[in-house]
């Protein structure tokens, strides 16, 4: 047990105040991901751009009673709190766990790797935790913080730990090997992934090996000649330890000799068979994949189960019942106006922790529901795991439970503060619940994978068009902080989500900017205003383009309009007159030289009386528009604007008499013209993972995958026209395959006639003919055995939409905007 006097012993910190000895069990570094008052720590964490010291007074009001603190606070300002001062917080947050971990003599599984680490450790708990009570990484926490997380949750009860690590620049891996301590190393391979900090491949290597320094045997394909060399000579070093305690390689190889000898892959329909030689022994296993990745990844946990020696005829039957591993949290669009999260592949603490969090974000609906299959092995009594569980629920809000399973079902006393209903099976719940009782709420699907959730999910998920377009939030979040890491502290940023979010959804993505202390959101009319209040959002929304049919909108949502003619100000002051409000939100718009919008430098004086008389307005933040930011060719107009605007605005914020935030810079400027900061900036497009000045592309993840499927695959002869007008005639005999979007889904007609391409199979498919409103025909005949209910990327992984708008002679931004709301739109967190 850790109690506030132990845990600063452990630190060797200044126990700066102890009001009482309650025991610590969880570790809290986000003060939004509060579950347990009573016995969580806070360690405040500092980077350039955050304080989370900020945040204790709110979670000492929440019943928060312990920190670890490393800024000084006030005698008496938390009289009931345990405040344990250090000198570094994320320092004794790896030092608290590295204790933590010394504590447990089980074996330790490290897996580091540029792919497949997460896929590995969630195969080898798959094809192990009937042997053992397994404690691993939740999803892919393996960074400096994700790792200390996944250690921490180390207990007694545990017979065998699985983590993974991974890191982005030199020097971090010795922090993990510290908390981790790996008795057994996995490195699944290495290639060019997150290869920014990097000199080169080697390093990369060699940083990650630094992981297994103390470790009994290292796992690894001797395929990859770099990591080979590399191992090698690493295991020369540390083959310096004392002989009983020496490392041991394991190797595997499809190309040379190796301890586990690959010598053969047949891949039959939907399995694989591998066999190889062992010890001189023949040995195979067949597993349910047949991609290329998933192969890789079955040998190494074959490795390790011949490792740890486990019979053949075990290894065989587990193989072969391997299954898929869900590497996000899905939201989709669900029967009678519900939003469905889907979780249904594992149910644990830790993966239902991150689950809760994703729902609690969700704010489009008042009631919030968990479908929670029974928790396996947790290693806990069922009283108290359960009584866990719903302290969970109560903490995040959640309205309605329906727990599915025995031990869940024997323990519904315990969930007394939240609505529930229990089944003790998942055939009984599908048997007995009326669909038509989920209405408008959000939903959250959890459960482990053998009760099957999948077919709660299809019963509850409204039924989808086959073309739909993937946002990966997380891919969003990551590209926000990547523009933040460039900005000064004090400076705000203003994200833009109209025309429905760069296409990508509206009151979805504004849940996420929320979530991440996004300071202010965009729109460009208020009714896209409305609908994200009406979502539950809260943070102070500006409208670009109000209307003065929209005025009693804004004001009754409590919305902020831009204001850019004298016109304009004077309509919306009888309104605000009307309304009988006072000092009301507004923003100025200046035009500096793009001659679209704003107010001129001779329109100033007479905005000013007219601003400042009667007290109607507060003028919130006064802005303009940068025309070519993007452009390095017009840097000299765009500093011409720069030093108009500073000139406008601080003459006009003079005549108002009070601060008032300013900002110019876009996404562009953000990256390329960082003196134009000021107080705040709007990120647009570069948010959504596209650089239109190209100079910042390789720091971005793009966000939204345009996928459909193929409908009909035929072999046409030479001579052959292909789609409307004839425009298209086979030049050989070829193989067309019709696929499921048209102009009425976004994609354009200009397109047509091989001017567009799409993949299939990994390969660029060519479009043949003209567009039609709902299909069109791609040339696949060099592309082998394409099959109807192939998946297609229009764009995304592997084909930017960069590249679509380059052959439509548009721009990225029309491509995304122009995508149909019929197309669904899938939501989901890696």
């Amino acid at each position: 047990m850790y109690t506030a006097e132990s845990i600063s012993k452990i630190l060797k910190g200044e126990l700066l105040q102890q009001t009482g000895h309650p025991e610590i069990e969880h570790i809290l570094l986000d003060s939004r991901k509060l579950l347990v008052a009573e016995t969580s720590l806070f360690i405040p964490l500092v980077s350039e751009r955050r304080n989370a010291h900020q945040y204790i007074d709110d979670l000492y009001k929440k019943g928060v009673s312990n920190f670890v603190v490393s800024e000084p606070i006030a005698a008496g300002l938390y009289p009931n709190a345990n405040i344990i001062l250090v000198k570094n917080t994320l320092q004794a947050l790896h030092a608290l766990v590295a204790w933590h971990r010394q504590q447990y003599n089980i074996p330790v599984i490290g897996i580091t790797g540029s792919n497949g680490k997460t896929i590995v450790k969630e195969w080898l708990y798959q094809l192990l935790d009937e042997d053992y009570n397994i404690v691993r990484s939740p999803k892919s926490y393996n960074s400096q913080i994700g790792v200390p997380l996944s250690v921490w949750q180390m207990k007694p009860e545990n017979e065998l730990a699985i983590f993974e690590a991974g890191i982005s620049q030199p020097g971090e891996m010795v922090n993990l090997e510290k908390i981790i301590r790996p008795t057994i190393g996995i490195f699944t391979n290495i290639g060019e992934a997150h290869n920014e900090g990097f000199l080169n491949i080697r390093q990369k290597v060699n940083e990650k090996l630094v992981l297994f320094t103390r470790s009994d045997v290292l796992i690894y394909c001797k395929d990859y000649l770099a990591l080979n060399e590399c191992v090698n000579h690493f295991h020369n070093l540390v083959g310096k330890r004392e002989i009983d305690n020496a490392l041991q390689l394991l190797t595997w190889s499809r190309k040379t000799d190796a301890d586990l000898r690959i010598i053969s892959v047949d891949k039959n329909d939907n399995h694989t068979r591998i066999d190889a030689l062992y010890k001189q022994e023949p040995v195979f296993i067949r597993i349910p994949f047949v991609d290329e990745g998933s192969i890789e990844n079955a040998i190494h946990c074959w490795a390790l189960m011949l490792y740890l020696g486990k019979p053949a005829e075990t290894i065989q039957e587990r193989m072969d019942h391997l299954g898929n591993i869900a590497m996000r949290l899905e939201m989709k669009q669900g029967i009678n106006n519900c939003s469905i999260i889907n979780d249904s592949y594992n149910s644990d603490l830790g993966s239902l922790a991150i689950a809760l969090e994703f729902l609690q974000q969700q704010r489009q609906h008042p009631t919030k529901t968990v479908i929670l299959s029974d928790i396996l092995q947790s290693g806990k009594s069922e009283g108290s795991l359960y009584e866990e569980v719903a302290g969970m629920l109560e903490s995040k809000g959640i309205h309605k439970l329906i727990g599915i399973g025995k031990n869940i079902s024997r323990e519904r006393k315990s969930f007394g503060a939240v609505k529930s209903e229990f089944y003790t099976s998942t055939e009984e719940f599908l048997q007995q619940v009326n669909p038509a009782d989920f209405q408008n709420e959000s939903i959250l699907v959890k459960g482990a994978r053998v009760f099957q959730f999948e077919r709660i999910g299809k019963l509850l998920e409204k039924k989808a068009h086959q073309t739909i377009l993937e946002i990966n939030l997380t891919a969003l979040a990551q590209n926000v902080k990547a523009y933040q890491s460039l900005l000064k502290p004090s400076t705000k940023v203003m994200a833009m989500v109209k025309a429905f979010a760069y296409g990508s959804g509206s009151f979805e993505i504004a849940n996420l900017l929320q979530f991440h202390g996004i300071d202010y959101l965009a729109v460009a009319y208020a009714d896209e205003g409305v609908d994200l209040r009406r979502a539950g959002i809260t943070l102070p929304i500006m409208v670009m383009n109000p209307e003065p049919s929209s005025f009693d909108a804004i004001l009754q949502w409590n919305l902020e309009p831009e204001l850019y003619s004298m016109h304009l100000l004077e309509l919306f002051e009888e309104s605000v007159r009307y309304a009988n409000k006072a000092n009301y939100p507004v923003h100025i718009k200046l035009d500096t030289g793009m001659h679209r919008l704003g107010f001129e430098q001779q329109d100033l004086p007479a905005l000013a009386l007219r601003l400042n008389a009667e007290g109607l307005f507060k003028v919130q933040s006064i802005f303009s528009h940068l025309a070519a930011s993007e452009d390095p060719a017009k840097d000299d107009f765009t500093q011409m604007q720069f030093d108009r605007f500073q000139k406008m605005s601080a003459a006009l914020q003079q005549q108002l008499g009070y601060p008032v935030i300013k900002h110019i810079a876009n996404s562009a400027a953000i990256h390329r013209l960082p003196q134009m900061q000021l107080d705040m900036v709007r990120l647009g497009i570069g948010m959504y993972g596209v650089d239109s000045a190209h100079g910042f592309q390789d720091k971005l993840r793009h966000v939204s995958t345009l996928k459909t499927t193929v409908a009909q695959v035929k072999r046409i002869p030479k001579g052959d026209t292909v789609g409307y007008g004839a425009t298209w005639t086979a030049k050989v005999p070829s193989l067309i395959a019709t696929v499921r979007i048209g102009y009425a889904d976004g994609y354009m007609r200009s397109l047509g006639n091989g001017n567009g391409k799409m993949l299939i199979r990994g390969k660029l498919a060519p479009v043949a003919g003209v567009i039609a409103m709902d299909m069109l025909m791609l040339d696949v005949t060099h592309i082998p055995d394409v099959a109807e209910g192939d998946e297609v990327i229009v764009f995304g992984e592997g084909l930017p939409v960069e590249d679509l708008a380059k052959w439509a002679g548009t721009i990225p931004y029309e491509i995304l905007t122009g995508i149909s709301q019929r197309v669904k739109r899938v939501y989901f967190q890696e």
